[in-house]
This record gives structure tokens, C-alpha cells and sequence, in this order.
């Protein structure tokens, strides 16, 4: 996730406690939020802890019915939903739709069929301990603090909560000082849920306010926290979690490459890179931010792009009467950041197709649809999050090349490869170093909710998603116990002369190879017994 400096208005808010609220789109004031103080955060999470026994002592089957009226509500209300989300975040209605109701629906429904298999005892060897069973449970770990991103208000919220919640945890979300007007609303759907069901809504809670109050959340005694991000805020909040050894979860963003190769299909792959680059405006940690296409089909994917760009709407996204394709910045310090990329990319020698500015005649938060070429990588565009609607196209000789650039980015979250030749594509992706790879499409790793979802390096670490993500909300406790009671077994205190022998015996008869040495091993141990039996 990209930060940027706070505005004069920001300051001013913090110095009132209170946190000024409008739609990126018009500027249209939306209201206000209070920016709670430590004291406040900590009075929520000793209440969502004093509540959460109770909810960790119910059955899997009232957890999916909980979630199954969730899943209702949220089917039944969706225009609501998404109308909450655009009008804090910019988004349009189909952004809302693609990006908050449609994957926060399929995790409900993976955790509907799949979450109890996923969370229930699982057995496990015990090795040459043949009298002993062995096995990992998965209690719930408490509370879950959760400090959402803006860039999807409804999704950064539900998105770790299902899986916490139906794992039997409490649930406190810190939401983005940017989308804080949206919280109740969206956060009493659930609330409203679990109360129908007759349990404490306060199972759910959420807090609002700046960075001092996600500070707080991670000092409140929270048993895990799940943070979406930026690197540089990521490691402020795994150093704050470190002073109290609290695990974190970290989901830092990314700057997802696409390889388009010289077989690919064009149209597809077009389509894909649209989808990637432009849905919410560029404002997702799995954008494709950088585009590498083969010389061969360079120039031909170039007149492709040119053309549907071309074609682009943006504007207000509420207005029936003017119907978008784009939406608008969430953050106005993102306009700021956008440009500066654009112009050290045109000094160092880029050419701008399209776009590449903000667009003053319009009211809001706006950034035009943007094409950049002859990009390489001396610039800032290549390694920096961008988080924004531009599409930086690389011209690549071949695979090599293209892996090669790939890799060359601090980031490492997703990625994708097209090629009409799915066994080539496979051992590109193979090459990719990433959280995800998928060949042929943008970005379905997510919505496939059965593979888990993270990165590596500068995108952090842990996963969220398939039964890693419900684990990653449990205490994964080892158990061991009686297969067959066999008595006092062998006392090795008071160590007597044979004791060695008796250990150097055992070893040697599970571990070692081949018949003879095994039989040695035994008529030794058979000895050592008999010792150590006598008290020798």
C-alpha cells in the first residue's frame, strides 16, 4: 500500500480528535469519526476478550449458520454495500462489486464447506512411539486485531474476520483513517448477525482514528495482528508487536509483473492487463504494475492497448446519467505521488501514450488512464508501488529476460505469464519470484479462496486464505496421548552404568541401515535392559 504525507487537514483533524470524511469523487463532506486514544482501544479489546469464551465454545455448525446469515444478508443488500464502499473510496459500482462483494462472498463459502475439515483435529505420526497417538488441534487464539487498508472498505474488513470468527476468535478491526465513514454501517451488518443469532455482538468491534490508534490495537493485548499496508508502516507495526512477542500476519503490497509472451493471445492478454492495471483505478496490492512483452509482439500489443485506453470513462461515480469505467484516487496524496512517477520515468527516457496527469477539470480526486513506454529499470516506476491507474509496458527479448526483470523488483506478491503454450507458461511462472502465479488470467489466485494468499520479501509474509489463513487464526496445538497403555515404561533416573548403552542400542535399532546392523543393535538393547533392570 503507498503512503503519502498528511494533508494540513489531517493535522488539523488530529488536533481536534476528530477525522474529516468526504467522497474522493465529488469532495462532497460525508461527515466525521473520532480518533480514539489507547485508552479507548483498550477498553474494546478487554470487552471483545470478556466476550469471546462464550463464542469460542460454539459448535462449527453455529458458526456456519452465523456466516450463512451473513452470506444472505450481504447477497440481499449488495447495491447498499457497495454504495457504502464508493462513495468513501471513489471506487465505481462494478469495482465494489468485483472487488468487495464478489470475493468476500466466495471466502464466506469456502469457510461454509470447507472450514470445520480444514479446523478439525488432524492426526499425525508418531513415529517408532507406536504405543502413542498423536495429533494437532486448533483452538481459537483469542482476540484478532485486524488494521485494514482503504483501498476496499467492506472486503479489508471481512476478509480477515470470517476466517477469525469462525475460527472462534473476537474480532477488532482498526479501519483506514481514509475510509473511516463507512465502518459502522459496514461493521453492524455482522454485529446485527451474530445478535439475531442471540450471541454479544461485541464478538466484532471496530476502531477509527491515525496511526496512534492502530499503535494502540497492537499494544492492547491482542492476541495476533493481521496488517495491510505498507513496508515502512509494516515494520512499525512488527516492532511495536515484538515489544509483547504478538505474531503478525503482514500483507505489504505489491508490484505484480505480467510476462505477455510472444505466443500469447493478444486480445486476452489485453483484456487481462486492462483489468489489472485499471480496475479501482490501480489501487490494489495486486495490480499488474508492470507489463513485459515480448519484441515479437510488442508493437501489436501496444496499437491494442492504445485503442481500448482510448475508449476509457471517468468521472463521478454515482451519476446515472454518466456512466464510468474509472473511478477516483482515495487518497488526494496520491495524485501527488502518481505524477512524480511519471516524470522521473519521462526524464530517464519514457515516452507517455496517454494520459499521465490529473485531471483538473474535473472536482475530484481523478488521474487519467495512463500509458507509459520505453520504460526501463533505472526508474522509480519500476520498483516503487505505484497504486494507481498506469500501465508501465517493458519491451523484453525472451524468457530469460523477462524472468530476469521480473525478479528484479523488492516486491513479490502475485504475477501472471500468457502463453498459448500452458507448459511453457508453467515453467516461466516456475522462474517468478512471487506469492502467486497464475497463467492465462489476472489475478484469480484470489478468488480461488482454497490457495492461500500472500508474498514474499518487501510483501511480507504469513498468508491469509484456504485452511492457512483459518490456521493462521489458531493456536496449532500439539497432542499426545495413550494408544496403548504400556505401564511405567523405562526410568532412566538414577542414570545407571548401562543407561548409555540402553540409548546407544535403541538408536542404533530404528536408525540404522540393513538387516545386520539392526540385529546387533537389538541383541545390544535386549542386554542394556537386562542391565539396567538389575541396576547395573
Amino acid at each position: 500500500m503507498t503512503t503519502h504525507a498528511p494533508s494540513t487537514a489531517t493535522a488539523e483533524a488530529r488536533s481536534l480528535r476528530s477525522i474529516p470524511c468526504h467522497d474522493p469523487a465529488t469532495l462532497e463532506p460525508l461527515g466525521t469519526a473520532d480518533v480514539m486514544d489507547e485508552q479507548a482501544v483498550r477498553r474494546i479489546v478487554a470487552r471483545a476478550r470478556a466476550v469471546q469464551p462464550a463464542w469460542g465454545k460454539t459448535s462449527f455448525a453455529e458458526r456456519r449458520a452465523v456466516l450463512r446469515a451473513l452470506l444472505d444478508h450481504i447477497v440481499e443488500n449488495q447495491a447498499t454495500i457497495c454504495e457504502l464502499a464508493v462513495r468513501d473510496s471513489g471506487k465505481t459500482m462494478v469495482d465494489a462489486s468485483l472487488g468487495e462483494i464478489f470475493p468476500v462472498c466466495e471466502k464466506i463459502r469456502y469457510v461454509l464447506e470447507n472450514g470445520e475439515r480444514d479446523l478439525a483435529p488432524e492426526p499425525r505420526g508418531s513415529g517408532f512411539l507406536m504405543h502413542k497417538k498423536a495429533w494437532v488441534e486448533y483452538p481459537p487464539l483469542g482476540v484478532c486485531g485486524v488494521i485494514a487498508p482503504w483501498n476496499f472498505p467492506f472486503h479489508n474488513i471481512y476478509c480477515p474476520l470470517v476466517p477469525a470468527l469462525f475460527a472462534g476468535n473476537a474480532v477488532v478491526v482498526k479501519v483506514s483513517e481514509h475510509t473511516s465513514w463507512s465502518a459502522k454501517p459496514l461493521v453492524d451488518i455482522v454485529r446485527n448477525v451474530l445478535a439475531a443469532r442471540g450471541h454479544d455482538p461485541d464478538i466484532v468491534q471496530f476502531v477509527t482514528g491515525y496511526g496512534d490508534t492502530g499503535a494502540a490495537l497492537v499494544r492492547s493485548g491482542a492476541d495476533k495482528i493481521f496488517f495491510t499496508g505498507s513496508p515502512q508502516n509494516g515494520a512499525k507495526v512488527m516492532a511495536t508487536a515484538s515489544e509483547n512477542l504478538v505474531p503478525v500476519v503482514l500483507e505489504l503490497g505489491g508490484k505484480d509483473p505480467m510476462i505477455v509472451c510472444d505466443d500469447a493471445d493478444l486480445d486476452h492478454a489485453v483484456s487481462q492487463a486492462m483489468l489489472g492495471v485499471f480496475t479501482a483505478c490501480g489501487q490494489m496490492c495486486v495490480g499488474a504494475e508492470r507489463i513485459y512483452v515480448f519484441d515479437a509482439v510488442y508493437e501489436r500489443f501496444l496499437d491494442m492497448v492504445k485503442s481500448r485506453v482510448k475508449k476509457l470513462r471517468q468521472g463521478p461515480t454515482l451519476d446515472p446519467s454518466n456512466m464510468v469505467d474509472l473511478g477516483a484516487m482515495t487518497m488526494p496524496g496520491q495524485l501527488d505521488i502518481l505524477e512524480r512517477l511519471v516524470a522521473d520515468a519521462v526524464a530517464k527516457g519514457a515516452k507517455v501514450l496517454s494520459g499521465g496527469k490529473r485531471r483538473t477539470e474535473l472536482k475530484g480526486q481523478f488521474f487519467e488512464p495512463t500509458v507509459l513506454v520505453d520504460v526501463d529499470h533505472s526508474m522509480d516506476i519500476t520498483q516503487k508501488e505505484q497504486f494507481g491507474p498506469i500501465m508501465v509496458i517493458v519491451r523484453v527479448k525472451d524468457e530469460d529476460h523477462a524472468v530476469k526483470l521480473a525478479n528484479d523488483c523488492p516486491y513479490a506478491l502475485g504475477s501472471s505469464v500468457f502463453s498459448k503454450d500452458v507448459a511453457r507458461a508453467e515453467r516461466i511462472a516456475r522462474r517468478i519470484r512471487a506469492g502467486m502465479t497464475v497463467v492465462n488470467d489476472y489475478g484469480l489466485a484470489y478468488m480461488i479462496q482454497a490457495l492461500p494468499f500472500g508474498g514474499v520479501g518487501l510483501s511480507g509474509f504469513g498468508r491469509i486464505n484456504g485452511k492457512e489463513g483459518l490456521r493462521a487464526c489458531c493456536n496449532e496445538k500439539a497432542m499426545v496421548s495413550d494408544r496403548v497403555r504400556l505401564g511405567g515404561g523405562v526410568a532412566v533416573y538414577p542414570i545407571r552404568p548401562s543407561t548409555f548403552d540402553l540409548t546407544k542400542s535403541a538408536i542404533g535399532l530404528i536408525y540404522s541401515r540393513g538387516v545386520g546392523a539392526k540385529a546387533k543393535a537389538a541383541a545390544s538393547l535386549v542386554k542394556s535392559l537386562v542391565n539396567v533392570a538389575r541396576g547395573r
